[in-house]
């Protein structure tokens, strides 16, 4: 092996799906894209890493809620497209031809072309790693949607996207909750 430089470490372990988490301030939506996001346990909490360089983080952390869109490989350029511009002087839905949808708790918007949405409530901010944990208050997904293959940021510019499935839940049903 040869040796890496701690600053590249990161691109190593990959955290979960790039996700498009969608904001409402008041007045109007918001998009931006996260690529650091955690599963906590098998109840429905999450977590995302942002902050206040991210312009929707006023909206998330006044209004305390959120939707988490997932969306698929064939939405890719969209996906860095909202990553590299600012919902403050930009309609995100607009200019990447989204299609805001009404949940049913939350008042942020589901994105029609995603695959899936979850609604979310904000349950703690944790302001020394910028950690803002949600809990799953409903959830959609459309499987009718033909490209289900999710996009995983390697950290560099660089994606990996879903391949084949593997299935072990024989071999794992002592560790999964029932109805998984």
């Amino acid at each position: 092996m040869r040796e890496l430089r701690l600053s590249k470490a990161f691109t190593l372990i990959e955290s979960g799906p790039v996700v498009l988490v969608t904001t409402h301030d008041g007045q109007k939506d918001n998009i931006m894209t996260i690529s650091w996001t955690i599963v906590i346990d098998f109840t429905p909490v999450f977590a995302i890493t942002t902050g206040e360089w991210n312009y929707s983080f006023a909206a998330l952390r006044k209004n305390r809620e959120c939707v988490i869109a997932i969306p698929t490989v064939d939405m890719l350029d969209r996906v860095v497209g909202i990553g590299t511009c600012s919902g403050k002087d930009t309609d995100k839905f607009a200019k990447f031809k989204l299609t805001p949808l009404q949940g049913k708790v939350v008042r942020s918007p589901l994105i029609k072309e995603c695959l899936a949405n979850i609604e979310c409530k904000v349950i703690d901010i944790v302001k020394k790693h910028n950690i803002v944990v949600l809990e799953a208050v409903a959830a959609y997904i459309d499987n009718k949607r033909k490209e289900k293959r999710m996009i995983h940021a390697v950290g560099d510019g660089t994606f990996i996207v879903d391949g084949r499935r593997i299935d072990r839940k024989k071999m794992m049903t002592s560790k999964l909750p029932s109805g998984i």
